[in-house]
């Protein structure tokens, strides 16, 4: 006889198993977590009463529960699979959770149906599907699944009934208006900081005591004269950076064979340099931006 109760809906997930190429349907598989698993065991046998240890580099899991009559330590083992993601910790929690199939712990899983989603009822997008589906609800009798209601949260309606369902998943509860004394409850907007103060990302730091608030330089006249003379350059021909990336780089390279080096400053050069330059530039290029060759 199986000590351990059965899993309730909100304890079931659901996983896309497989989607058909040309969206005419997908199917489910139904599976419980780690939590879950933890959970059920401190509320069965309490936390002081179970152990679980890996071997093998978490590859198997062997989880022990005391036993007051026998007055020792029973376990059961199962080896378990990598996940795709944290390949460790994912190899640890799958070998836990089919310990604890071992014991009893969700294996009702295994009498589920096979659960297909018809065309309609998932989004499909380039042949892929990324809703998320819940259990509503289920039905057990001498725990073997009877019945089954599973939601698709994206569109917020049941995809899927089958059997008696007998037991539902809780709904959230929702924020109270009123205190129990009957007053409205204030609405939560933030916690205070302390003080009362409150604190945003985009206010200005004070500055230290003793030091001046720092303000950006100022930029030279010839780094105001060479932007825009460039700026003037792409208007005047009618092509915008936007439109045509490559003036932008020949721009670039022309100030480069004027004498323009890439990594100085702007403010080291003279404004009879930067006219200089700017003025081999126009004649440089065509109204269409295009270089002119002599």
């Amino acid at each position: 006889m199986n000590m351990f109760r059965t899993l309730r809906a909100d304890e079931i997930d659901c996983r896309i198993s497989q989607v058909k190429k040309d969206g005419s349907g997908l199917s489910l598989l139904l599976y419980k977590d780690a939590r879950c698993d933890q959970n059920i065991l401190d509320e069965t046998v309490t936390p002081m009463k179970w152990k679980r240890e890996h071997t093998r580099d978490n590859r198997n899991c062997i989880v022990s529960i005391w036993s007051e009559e026998l007055k020792q330590w029973v376990s059961k083992e199962d080896t378990g699979t990598e996940s795709n993601t944290e390949r460790e910790k994912g190899l640890a929690s799958d070998s836990f959770k089919r310990a604890c199939f071992n014991w009893g712990i969700g294996r009702e899983l295994y009498s589920a149906p096979f659960i297909w989603i018809k065309r309609g009822d998932f989004t499909f997008k380039e042949g892929k599907c990324y809703d998320r589906f819940t259990v509503k609800g289920i039905g057990y009798t001498n725990g073997v699944i009877t019945g089954l209601e599973i939601m698709n949260q994206a569109l917020n309606r049941i995809v899927y009934s089958w059997g008696t369902i007998t037991e539902e998943a809780p709904e959230k509860p929702e924020q109270p208006d009123t205190d129990p004394d009957g007053t409205k409850a204030p609405e939560f907007t933030q916690p205070p900081a302390a003080n009362n103060v409150r604190v945003s990302t985009t206010d200005k730091v004070p500055p230290l005591p003793g030091e001046s608030e720092k303000k950006p330089p100022e930029p030279s006249p010839v780094t105001v004269y060479l932007l825009g003379a460039m700026k003037e350059l792409r208007e005047a021909r009618g092509i915008s950076p936007a439109k045509n990336n490559k003036l932008f780089a020949d721009q670039r390279e022309a100030l480069i064979a004027e004498g323009f080096a890439p990594n100085k400053d702007l403010a080291e050069y003279t404004m009879e340099e930067a006219k200089a330059m700017i003025e081999a530039m126009y004649q440089k290029f065509s109204p269409e931006g295009t270089e002119i060759k002599k």
